[in-house]
């Protein structure tokens, strides 16, 4: 469920037509809905409420926005950052720093320094080679760094190939049948306080079976673990779960999710850690767009140009991703035709034959479910800017990410001397 509805014929964010926003701002622009964000926090909050001891960190890269996360902060969860840009932003946005879980396969020592400084919550160790490196510098600094260990559980999360990160072919984790022995070497070390295991096998889980799978695997792993005299007091379970892209599409519920969580990890006696991004902030936001024209080519689907680009939304041109796309204003009237950016790429398509609102040049439209993985993996290809963001809150909207054009970006960059 989303707050992005149609009122009198025309789709609203909330309380407000889109029309208002792209008259004010311009098109494209990523627009969020703060009720939306709200609910699917406390939806999955609720959920794990079935669940003894439960931490959640939501998972910045889904969409790290300033706005959204002081939303999220303010919903009581934390952050499970990957780098330290989103670490400085999780605390910008006021999530306190031993709610953070800093994970990723490629933390740098100055990433790692400024984990320790801060005074996060816990690393995810994807090697022992990280582990050693984060042990030697927090004991160089007299701090302990509470860890898990991320073990690769060779599980085919059934997910696109690249959003796929639990098999052993995977760059994530140490493979699982070595996370024991593993764990117990890095326990020794001074500077590292071992509590827990992670795991995290995909994104975009279109059911539950994998992730049950997985978690059995870690069970084993925790029993082995403390079987060998190791403390284990935190799990951490990823996130990974799914969002209907689709109209008539059912995946998971929150609730369900949560009862298989129940079952799989009976007899833990841990806090059960969850990382969700998507399924929280995916529905939250659309991406609104102007066509530019239709162009029309021989007795085929005619081109719907957009103004809105694979810069802006990467997913359709990395992923071959679905996108449901809509008319704000919509007679009625359907037609089968490609929509396209402007971007000098073949693959700057969103859809191919597609049935949709009837279209004509200057009318508005949106990309549907475009709140995570969107304006956070643009680029100013082709030379064009970056999309602004807003935020809706009934019939109140702000600005929370201002438009860059390309004058900005060609203004950080210098012509050196001997060229001249």
């Amino acid at each position: 469920m989303d707050n992005f509805d149609y009122r009198d014929g025309v789709l609203h964010a909330e309380d407000l037509p889109l029309s208002a926003i792209a008259d004010a701002v311009g098109t494209p622009v990523y627009i969020y809905s703060r009720a939306t964000l709200e609910r699917h926090a406390q939806v999955f909050r609720d959920a794990l409420a079935i669940l003894p001891r439960v931490h959640i960190a939501f998972a910045i890269k889904a969409n790290p926005n300033l706005a959204v996360l002081r939303v999220m902060s303010r919903e009581g969860l934390g952050a499970d950052v990957v780098s330290g840009g989103e670490l400085a932003r999780a605390l910008a946005a006021g999530m306190p720093p031993q709610d953070i879980v800093f994970s990723g396969v490629g933390k740098q020592q100055h990433e790692m320094i400024q984990g320790l400084e801060a005074g996060i919550g816990q690393f995810n160790l994807e090697s022992e080679e990280e582990g050693i490196e984060l042990a030697a510098l927090a004991a160089e600094r007299g701090l302990t760094a509470a860890c898990a260990l991320r073990v690769n559980p060779d599980v085919d999360a059934r997910t696109h190939a690249k959003i796929s990160t639990g098999k052993a072919e995977n760059k994530f984790g140490v493979p699982i049948d070595r996370g024991a022995d593993i764990y117990a070497r890095l326990a020794a070390l001074p500077g590292l306080a071992m509590r827990g295991v992670a795991v995290h096998i995909g994104s975009q889980l279109s059911e539950l079976g994998p992730f049950e799978e997985a978690f059995a695997k870690v069970g084993a792993l925790i029993a082995e673990i403390r079987a060998s005299g190791h403390a284990v007091t935190h799990a951490d379970l990823g996130g990974g779960l799914g969002v209907p892209y689709k109209a008539g599409e059912v995946y998971p519920s929150p609730q369900e999710y949560a009862e298989m969580v129940a079952r799989a990890t009976a007899g833990w006696d841990v806090t059960l850690m969850f990382e969700p991004g998507r399924v929280i902030c995916g529905n939250a936001g659309v991406l609104l767009t102007r066509v530019i024209r239709v162009k029309r080519s021989s007795n085929k689907a005619p081109f719907v140009v957009v103004d809105a680009a694979m810069n802006d939304l990467a997913r359709p041109a990395m992923y071959g991703a679905w996108h449901d796309f809509d008319a704000v204003q919509p007679t009625g009237e359907k037609m089968t035709a490609h929509i396209v950016g402007p971007i000098c790429e073949t693959g700057d398509t969103f859809a191919m034959d597609r049935e949709t609102d009837a279209l004509q040049a200057g009318d508005l439209a949106v990309f549907r479910t475009a709140g995570a993985y969107g304006a956070t993996m643009a680029s100013s290809y082709n030379s064009r800017g970056f999309v602004a963001e807003v935020m809706v809150d009934g019939e109140n909207w702000a600005v929370v990410a201002d438009r860059i054009l390309p004058a900005a970006i060609s203004a950080a960059e210098r012509v050196p001397d001997f060229l001249d």
